[in-house]
């Protein structure tokens, strides 16, 4: 304390104001005590030549000081310092420490300052206040142009740790003086005398911006490590993906990437360096790719491409492992053997993982957008499959046909244009949001410039044109540039996506293109109907179960289950394939022979082929996958080719016996590859010892033999190394993973050379290398390495080889999968009471005593299903009204009569004891009331918009189910649009027309139409009070049952009233009984003429105690 108070004691000596100033400049001093001149040369020439204070003064003093200030201090008297030992001490040092002088000279001819003496304390505290004041007062603003000459603007060292920021602040703040060209030169040379760490800066911040070559965080003010580096580039080129980044035993997660792994995989993420990141261990990477995928996300992997053995002689010793980008995942391209075979998951678990797979790539013949009816086109691609599909269609505002093959498809990905119409994008996004909240469907958009014709011509034609060069090559080509327009567009765009993750070879064979919607293949099933009839999920839950699809889906196998769909959601329009599907299933349901339950055996063990050969033509799949499927292929060679002669002598169904007899030969080429590979090695995922015969890969055995004649080597030194050691019975030791290592006892180590190199030790033993083996072990590391890499050059060669049969082998999985499907199809005709159909040309619809498949199976044994017979003929009656009461089962009858003919031209038995199905083209329906949110539409405007569809598209040869049309709007309204409606598809179509109505009049058209119109209702009993059976008042029934039978005729009444019995609503019950009484009464009392009757009529109103009559 005593050094402090004679520091402000010795400056308050020359009165209040220079005493402040003096105060301030020995406060902030840093540098040592300070000297002046009175010249902008003075410093310079006048100070002593052996000092170290002259060179560095620009360093000393930072510009800015007030000139006032700087004219105080030099006119200020000098004393020699008194009691201020501890305060001059700590001021030597840091002089010391910055290169500066103890003195620096002010004012006059050599003239020096030195601080005063102590004085009172009084003073001390007119300092304070004068410091305060300055402080307040006398900084110049920052943005103020200094025009004095360079020593007027002498400063204090301001407080900051960061010595380039002080530098540069003085750099930047330097300011030119206008009147002089030697004061400019002096000031350059000054600037030029500040310290090393401002040489890096300059005055203009562009310029440092140019010279700074690494980039750095604002935040931290701090330059990116090389990994961060790393990353940025490799994030530059995939902004939309989630990147895995293989940092030796885990997987790496940066910045917002890890943000989202954070969040959706619940793993810890914290700050490091400059990012945020989180980690996953390397053997779990497949589970966290599914689950990122799984949430929408597209995943890149990014892994090491060097080892470190290789490294170390490499060019790039002691730079960064250099990494790329090796695997990308959506939704739709979840192939690649990262996410395959690894620990705790084994092949059988991951074959059965199974999901639609499909992108829809959308594009618009911009011609005809202004009319009516837009062109639509779609490429559909199973990269897991290998199934390519496509489409061309007119669709209407509604877009209708376009949300008919989304639901048909199911995808999980869709990739469209960035720019769609106003109803285009509500359909996506009705489509995307319908979904479940963790297996929405992905939409990835691409920009419009890649639908276009001529940059989608180019596209395709640098794509095909490649591998045109034979005779068959050349014909596809051809066939794919005579492809629809919209088709090429849409096929480009898909073709440009599938190359970001490798998987564009599955376009290469166009031949294997389907077109989804054949005019003369496929019955027409569109979105609407789909979804009315339940025909692939139910409308509760969204599961499959209460489905067609549940009630007819038997199958053993994973492909087997996805072609029994494509059966269902497409049924035949071909009499003779229809026939075909029926006589397999007969034979299978009626023979004695047991070759069918062999195969049905074989099936039941199979894993998902289909996909595992996708894997393969892809080179995404493991060792251990290749094997499995390739053993699984050649065991049902050989099983399929002893079934033969029983197949010639048992199976008379020609698709059966196709289906069967092809298996063996098209599965032939397998039994060569699997001889070649290891199992052990297979299995374990050791592509070094993967193949038995080296002979077809020589790369493989050169490397092999360099590495043996390194290994006898390194066996030859060990005689050597007993010599040395004087001990024959020693041997090399591996410990963790080391090799070759001589282990010695610790009280023997004084026998080793010097020159031998210590690897290891432990309480009882220390373990060396000679410098031989540390040589040879290092390149004998370097081959290992090198094979590894050798051998996954083969490994991709021999899928490639492999791959040449991929679309024979993919023949055979397909005879399977219809094999599969016709035993499902057997076992549904089993249950019992199903008939097979008779299918002929010609509209009629003739079912005796026929069932909902789905509600039979659902009620079972014990709550017996009421059947109902149909009778519809083109020629005779081809229309049924149906009335009836609420509940009473019209909806579930006319569903049942739309899947039974659906089943029917599946090729399946029917729940019905008999049936004639003349080949129906499409089935439309509207059913239900909803409003559409999405959409902008109300429950009228829906109904309304969905039959005008079904007008559009219908035929004489469809099946056409109306429910309650026109109970959306008024009654009046509705019984029109209803009746006019009717009387159109009984006129202009003429199809077959199940028409379900509340509104009597409509039933009017039975008279204007006797052959063709039919009324039908549901049958039902009612139970009345039998004490007003002879009052002669309207009859109330108290309780109506519900017979579910179709029976002839017109029901007079809906008996809504039971409904709400039904739902235990007495209330409404009770208020409509009130109502009815009050209509009663107002009737009597219209009719009253003279005073008697109605006195009469007042006092049995009383009685009835009916309240609020007159209000």
């Amino acid at each position: 304390m005593s050094g402090r108070k004679s520091a402000f004691g010795r400056a308050a000596t020359t009165g209040p104001a220079p005493a402040g100033q003096a105060v301030l400049s020995r406060f902030f001093q840093s540098t040592g005590s300070l000297k002046s001149s009175s010249s902008p040369t003075g410093a310079a020439d006048k100070a002593d030549p052996d000092s170290d204070s002259a060179a560095p003064l620009a360093s000393t003093f930072p510009p800015q000081l007030p000139p006032h200030v700087v004219a105080e201090v030099g006119s200020s008297k000098k004393r020699p310092l008194g009691s201020d030992g501890p305060v001059q001490k700590k001021t030597k040092k840091v002089q010391e420490k910055e290169g500066g002088s103890d003195s620096i000279k002010f004012g006059n001819a050599g003239e020096s300052y030195e601080p005063k003496k102590c004085l009172r304390t009084k003073n001390v505290l007119k300092s304070l206040e004068k410091l305060k004041e300055f402080c307040c007062d006398s900084a110049p603003p920052r943005n103020r142009v200094q025009t004095e000459p360079l020593q007027e603007r002498l400063a204090v060292l301001p407080k900051c740790t960061d010595f380039d920021d002080i530098n540069h602040l003085r750099a930047k703040k330097a300011v030119s003086c206008e009147d002089s060209k030697s004061r400019i030169s002096q000031k350059d040379t000054t600037l030029s005398d500040l310290s090393p760490f401002g040489s890096s800066h300059t005055v203009n911040d562009n310029s440092q911006k140019t010279s700074d070559p690494k980039p750095s965080n604002k935040r931290t003010k701090s330059i990116y490590t090389p990994l961060e580096l790393q990353y940025i580039e490799l994030k530059q080129q995939q902004k939309d993906a989630i990147l895995c980044v293989e940092c030796g035993y885990k997987y790496r997660f940066f910045g917002e990437d890890a943000e989202i792994a954070a969040r959706e995989l619940n793993i810890y993420c914290h700050l490091d360096h400059n990012f945020m990141t989180a980690s996953i261990p390397t053997h779990r990477l497949f589970v966290h790719v599914r689950r990122l995928v799984a949430k929408g996300y597209k995943v890149g992997v990014v892994k090491q491409t060097e080892t470190a053995a290789l490294k170390a002689v490499g060019d790039n010793r002691s730079s960064l492992f250099s990494r790329k980008l090796t695997a990308l995942y959506t939704k739709s391209t979840l192939i690649g053997e990262d996410i395959l075979f690894e620990n705790g998951l084994s092949a059988k678990e991951f074959i059965l993982f199974t999901v639609s797979m499909f992108i829809m790539c959308q594009g618009y013949n911009w011609a005809t957008y202004f009319v009516c009816d837009i062109l639509f086109c779609f490429q559909g691609v199973q990269p897991a499959t290998g199934e390519v599909v496509f489409d061309s269609f007119q669709d209407s505002a509604s877009r209708s046909e376009l949300e008919t093959r989304i639901l048909c498809l199911q995808p999980v990905e869709l990739l469209l244009p960035s720019h769609l119409s106003e109803q285009t994008e509500t359909l996506v996004h009705r489509a995307t949001a319908a979904s479940m909240r963790d297996d929405r469907i992905r939409v990835e958009r691409m920009d419009n410039v890649y639908f276009e014709y001529s940059h989608a011509f180019q596209a395709v034609t640098e794509f095909y044109a490649k591998d045109a060069l034979d005779l068959q090559a050349s014909q596809t080509f051809s066939g794919i540039i005579n492809l629809e327009k919209p088709v090429i567009c849409s096929l480009a765009a898909i073709i440009r996506y599938l190359k970001e993750f490798n998987l564009e070879k599955v376009l290469s064979k166009p031949k294997n293109f389907k077109q989804l919607s054949g005019e003369m293949e496929f019955m027409t099933i569109n979105g609407t109907t789909l979804r009315n009839l339940e025909i692939l999920q139910n409308q509760t839950d969204m599961k499959t179960k209460g489905s067609l699809l549940w009630v007819l889906d038997h199958t053993k196998t994973s492909f087997g289950r996805r072609k029994l769909k494509k059966w269902v959601t497409q049924p035949l329009l071909k009499l003779r394939e229809i026939n075909a599907r029926l006589d397999a299933v007969s034979e299978v349901l009626h023979s004695e022979s047991s070759v069918f339950g062999q195969i049905e055996n074989h099936l039941r063990k199979l894993p998902d082929i289909e996909r595992g050969l996708c894997s393969i033509y892809h080179k995404k799949c493991s060792t251990q996958e290749f094997f499995l499927i390739v053993k699984t292929l050649y065991h049902l060679q050989s099983e399929f080719q002893a079934l033969i002669p029983a197949v010639n002598s048992h199976v008379r169904s020609d698709l059966l016996q196709t289906s069967i007899l092809e298996i063996p030969e098209l599965l032939s080429p397998v039994e060569r590859y699997l001889r070649i590979l290891n199992e052990q090695a297979a299995k374990t995922v050791n592509k070094t010892e993967l193949f038995k015969d080296l002979t077809e890969f020589p790369l493989i055995k050169k490397r092999k033999d360099e590495i043996q004649e390194v290994t006898d080597k390194i066996q030859i030194h060990l005689q050597e190394i007993r010599k040395i050691l004087k001990n024959s019975s020693i041997q090399y030791v591996t410990v963790s993973g080391q090799e070759f290592m001589i282990e010695i006892k610790n009280s023997a180590v004084s026998c080793i050379p010097a020159d031998w190199v210590k690897v290891g030790s432990t309480k009882a033993v220390s373990r060396f290398h000679s410098p031989f083996i540390v040589e040879n072990y290092r390149h004998l590391n370097q081959l290992r390495e090198q094979l590894v890499l050798d051998c996954s050059a083969e490994w991709l060669g021999f899928l490639e080889n492999f791959s040449e049969h991929y679309h024979s082998l993919c023949k055979a999985v397909h005879h399977l999968a219809t094999v599969d499907c016709i035993f499902s199809l057997a076992k549904v005709a089993k249950q019992g009471d199903y008939c097979r159909p008779t299918l002929q040309e010609g509209r009629k619809i003739v079912i005796k005593n026929g069932r909902h498949p789905v509600i039979d199976m659902l009620l079972g044994e014990q709550d017996q299903y009421v059947p109902n017979s149909t009778n519809l003929s083109g020629d005779s009656e081809r229309v049924m009204i149906i009335t009836g009461p609420n509940m009473g089962g019209k909806s579930s009858y006319i569903k049942q009569v739309a899947l039974i003919t659906i089943m029917a031209q599946i090729g399946s038995y029917v729940p019905a004891e008999e049936a004639t199905i003349g080949i129906v083209d499409g089935i439309f329906t509207r059913m239900g009331a909803a409003d559409n949110i999405y959409k902008g539409q109300s429950t009228f405007m829906e109904e309304l918009t969905d039959t005008a569809e079904i007008i559009r598209q219908a035929t004489s040869q469809s099946l056409v189910i109306l429910d309650e049309l026109g109970r959306g709007t008024s009654t009046h309204d509705g019984i029109a649009i209803a009746y006019a409606t009717l009387e159109h598809f009984i006129r202009d179509v003429k199809s077959l027309t199940l028409f379900v109505t509340h509104y009597p009049p409509v039933c009017e058209l039975e008279k204007s139409y006797l052959q063709q119109v039919g009324n039908y209702h549901m049958g039902f009993l009612i139970t009345e009070d039998e004490s007003k059976e002879d009052s002669g008042e309207e009859q109330v029934p108290d309780f109506v049952t519900f017979l579910y039978q179709i029976t002839r005729g017109i029901a007079a009444r809906s008996y809504g009233l039971n409904v709400a019995k039904l739902a235990d609503s007495k209330e409404l019950e009770g208020l409509v009984n009130m109502k009815r009484k009050r209509l009663k009464y107002f009737a009597k009392l219209w009719m009253i003429n003279d005073a008697k009757d109605l006195q009469k009529w007042r006092e049995e109103f009383e009685m009835e105690e009916i309240p609020d009559f007159f209000s």
